[in-house]
């Protein structure tokens, strides 16, 4: 295809407490010649000031993961995006892999790695990936990337803009659903207990399959409820 730049677009909100780690990271893609522009949705805790020195470019976007992920998009200059959680740390040769996953597809994605005190974590990663290898819907956790000249855009709606995104490039190509894995934090299952976080996303992706508004769907979100 031809494609030899990445472009790694990091949406954050607040998230000074783990930038740092996430974009060190980085550093071989951006000496190998890919860029890396951190999307910030208004951060208050020092994230974009922490941001500067790993980043090619830090722009401050309207909130919102979907916006903020759009807007580095469009200010990039890649040959193929990677939309990276700013919890998620990608495998130390992606660019190769990602490259050679686009030979054949419009897009991928990664597998997932959950790294946290739970044992649990490994089991859900797991069916996170066998869900995504037999749907061919992809999560933001698992680090999606996708040909420039195919990128139309995320959905920009409140939850579940990686799933109306997937079944959208779902119409177009059959993703690369890769081996490799990104490793990302448990955080998110830890805080709001493991078991119960599953069976609320369980409950909100059913519910967005059967018409639930997006925005009804993030505030039972953010709320628990």
């Amino acid at each position: 295809m031809g494609a030899d730049r990445l472009s790694i677009i990091v949406p954050a909100l607040n998230e000074a407490a783990g930038i740092a780690r996430t974009l060190e990271v980085l550093a071989p893609l951006r000496a190998r010649g890919h860029e890396v522009i951190l999307a910030d949705g208004g951060s208050e805790d020092g994230t974009r000031e922490i941001a500067v020195p790993f980043v090619d470019r830090v722009l401050v976007a309207a909130r919102g993961r979907a916006r903020q992920m759009n807007a580095g998009a469009a200010a990039s200059t890649g040959d193929a995006l990677l939309f990276l959680h700013a919890d998620t740390r990608l495998p130390a040769d992606a660019d190769r892999i990602v490259f050679h996953a686009l030979e054949k597809s419009l897009w991928g994605r990664f597998d997932v790695a959950i790294e946290g005190r739970s044992a649990m974590l490994p089991a859900i990663a797991f069916f996170i990936n066998l869900r995504s290898r037999l749907s061919g819907i992809a999560t933001g956790d698992q680090a999606i990337f996708v040909r420039r000249g195919a990128f139309a855009g995320f959905p920009e709606i409140a939850l579940m803009e990686d799933v109306a995104f997937s079944k959208a490039m779902k119409r177009r190509s059959t993703p690369a659903c890769l081996r490799a894995r990104a490793t990302t934090s448990g955080r998110r299952w830890e805080r709001g207990g493991v078991l119960r976080t599953v069976l609320l996303m369980w409950r909100l992706r059913l519910a967005y399959f059967l018409g639930a508004s997006p925005d009804e769907l993030a505030r039972r979100y953010t709320g628990r409820t």
